[in-house]
């Protein structure tokens, strides 16, 4: 059983390990202790075995540090304790996560040449978030190298650090210099900071159970059926996960926001409205934010950026994406879509305009001008292709999906027949997108969807109310687990 955010085991969670932190364990090394104590509770739900592997890749990274540290001025030594941790964790990551499509896909480029090679795979389960703490931990060791942060001696700290509950399973990736420090200093309850981050909370809870979680019967239905649909049909199938996949991750992310602040933690934000990008760029520069600077800052910065000229900087930049497909999960279908962003951003690099839009749209206006509303139109369905791509089990349904939207039907009138999908519940689902995107343009300079200033107490609780009325009575009839956990 897993214990996911909208599940009652969390509900009941939650509000225990808040008591405890900061009515029982009040000195900070006991807060770092039960914060261990209940990440690993939390994480252990999903399996107990998992935890071996996480203690493994925490104890490992620490002493890495600590080596580091110790032959400070002996920079080969140095660069060898770095590499041989990096190495390590990078090698259980592929074991778990790529072992399998590695070993198939070298036996299937034998067979083409005519030699028969037995594929050799391993029967193992992906833990849950290993992608995501293990980019954690890297982050922490090449930091240290770099000289951007001393070793910690504090391993209650570096423990918490890397396994810190509310964003280990899935981001954001924290980098060692944000997080790290606020496990070694004391931490003070501030209602004000705690306020908000219930507001986060629940707006993260809203958009995953009643947007995310509803578009997903859509998505769901449609992709499973592509073959029967008209064009318009899985225009709306592609909307609807474009819509799930941004609302099931920014509300994770909201919720594990919120969560840190209640526990005095603040985490980077990792999603800043990227549906209201302007082109492809500025999307990337607001869609997990701390996965696309996390490769900017170890991958295509140390490959040379932009120093190099042009084609050094597309080089680069189709290397990030690559691995960036590669990274989200084991298959053809995330490589291709890597290698799409990839190609929808070099014109913008080779015409200079890929840092144009670094400001908010629209900023001090109630409303986009003609020509901010169609870029971010253009933008919006330049990613929902890529959505398809993303949403497919292999390229050939991807393809063959893209095909038949783009037949003559996509200019028909939607059915979908087959998928038990009401009319009352698709009014009701296009409501809340509505309800959504509204929401988040009246905010958009500011932290979350539910950043407010309502003066009236009563409207404030009245606007409270409403939105938890509406994720019990609208929710979906099953929990979802969140998309992002299987990478």
């Amino acid at each position: 059983m897993s214990m996911l955010f909208n599940s009652v085991e969390f509900v009941i969670f939650l509000p225990a390990a808040f008591l405890l932190y900061w009515f029982v364990f009040k000195k900070l090394n006991i807060q770092n202790v039960f914060i261990i104590a209940a990440s690993y509770l939390f994480y252990g739900w999903w399996d107990w075995r998992f935890l071996l592997l996480i203690a493994l890749t925490s104890l490992c990274s620490y002493l890495s540090g600590r080596g580091i540290e110790r032959y400070e001025g002996n920079r080969k030594m140095q660069k060898r304790i770095s590499a041989s941790n990096i190495i390590f964790n990078l090698l259980l990551l592929c074991c778990f996560k790529y072992f399998n499509f590695f070993s198939e896909n070298l036996a299937a480029l034998f067979r083409t040449f005519g030699y028969e090679l037995d594929g050799f795979t391993l029967n193992v389960l992906l833990p849950v978030g290993v992608s995501f703490y293990t980019f954690q931990a890297l982050s922490y060791t090449i930091d240290v190298y770099r000289h951007k942060m001393k070793a910690t001696r504090n391993p209650v700290a570096f423990f918490a650090f890397i396994s810190f509950f509310p964003q280990l399973v899935a981001g954001p990736i924290e980098r060692a210099t944000n997080l790290l420090p606020q496990f070694l200093r004391a931490r003070t309850f501030d209602y004000d900071k705690a306020v908000d981050g219930m507001r986060q909370i629940l707006w993260g809870f809203f958009k995953k159970m009643v947007v995310a979680d509803n578009c997903a019967l859509f998505a769901n239905g449609i992709f499973t059926h592509y073959d029967a649909m008209s064009g318009s049909s899985l225009f709306l199938g592609a909307f609807f996960f474009s819509i799930q996949i941004y609302c099931d991750f920014s509300g994770y992310s909201d919720i594990a926001t919120g969560c840190a602040r209640l526990f005095g933690v603040d985490l980077m934000r990792n999603f800043h409205y990227p549906y209201f990008a302007r082109d492809v760029a500025e999307f990337w520069r607001r869609w997990h934010i701390s996965l696309t600077t996390w490769f900017r800052d170890y991958i295509y910065i140390p490959l040379g950026g932009s120093r190099g000229g042009k084609w050094e900087s597309i080089r680069n930049t189709m290397i990030i994406f690559l691995v960036s497909g590669l990274w989200h999960g084991a298959n053809w279908t995330f490589i291709i879509w890597g290698a799409y962003h990839a190609l929808l951003f070099v014109p913008l690099l080779l015409m200079n305009k890929n840092r144009r839009y670094r400001d908010t749209v629209a900023a001090g206006r109630s409303f986009p001008r003609i020509g901010e509303l169609l870029q971010m139109l253009a933008t919006f369905a330049l990613v929902l292709v890529g959505w398809i791509i993303f949403r497919a089990e292999s390229i050939g349904q991807a393809v063959d999906y893209i095909q038949r939207m783009c037949a003559k039907s996509l200019f028909s009138i939607p059915e979908m027949p087959g998928i038990g999908i009401t009319k009352k519940l698709a009014a009701s689902v296009f409501f809340f997108i509505f309800i959504l995107f509204l929401t988040e343009w009246r905010h958009r300079e500011r932290a979350h969807g539910l950043s407010i200033r309502i003066q009236s107490q009563s409207a404030r609780y009245a606007l409270y109310i409403a939105l938890l009325l509406t994720i019990l009575f609208f929710r979906a009839t099953e929990p979802a687990t969140f998309v992002y956990f299987q990478f």
